[in-house]
């Protein structure tokens, strides 16, 4: 029961830190130019929560796997979980490139719209995966994670070469 509380006073630790910071920028970005975009510096406050909760919360996440790693069963699940969500990545970017010239009304078009959602989520998943990998006790889920981890950078190699590539290619030329 000591584990629990520890992870979960590090996550408290990591929410109300991360809390404090957002605080202390919003009280520093008051005024007209705050009041006129409003909605651009509430994004920029969520976005500087979630990096700095997440960046906090590696400490209790990696300590509450660290805890969880006599539980073979576990790993083996958090394995077979991560393989079939690399391979829904990996599907997406076939949607994706196959669907992305399509006429608007089929649903193929419709299909490749909807993986850019996913598509989006690899570079957050690859990390993810590779920490559960560097903690797993058995060599069987350790490769499956790391399987899916490098599913994943491809799938996010992907969405960056077919969306950035482009833009310095073009700027890059006389």
């Amino acid at each position: 029961m000591n584990r629990i509380g520890l992870v979960a006073a590090g996550y408290l630790g990591a929410f109300l830190i991360a809390a404090a910071v957002v605080a202390i920028r919003v009280a520093n970005t008051s005024g007209p130019d705050a009041e006129a975009a409003s909605g651009m510096y509430a994004f920029g406050d969520g976005v500087l929560f979630c990096a700095v909760f997440g960046l906090l919360a590696l400490v209790p996440t990696g300590a509450a796997l660290h805890f969880l790693r006599p539980y073979r069963s576990l790993w083996t699940v958090l394995s077979i979980l991560g393989l079939g969500m690399a391979l829904t990545g990996v599907a997406a970017a076939f949607l994706y490139g196959f669907g992305r010239h399509a006429v608007a009304p089929s649903s193929l078009a419709a299909w490749a719209s909807f993986s850019v959602l996913r598509i989006l989520l690899a570079p957050v998943l690859a990390p993810a995966l590779l920490v559960l990998s560097l903690f797993a006790p058995h060599r069987s889920a350790r490769f499956a994670l790391l399987a899916a981890t490098v599913l994943e950078a491809a799938v996010a190699a992907y969405g960056v070469f077919v969306w950035f590539f482009p833009l310095l290619v073009q700027n890059n030329q006389p």
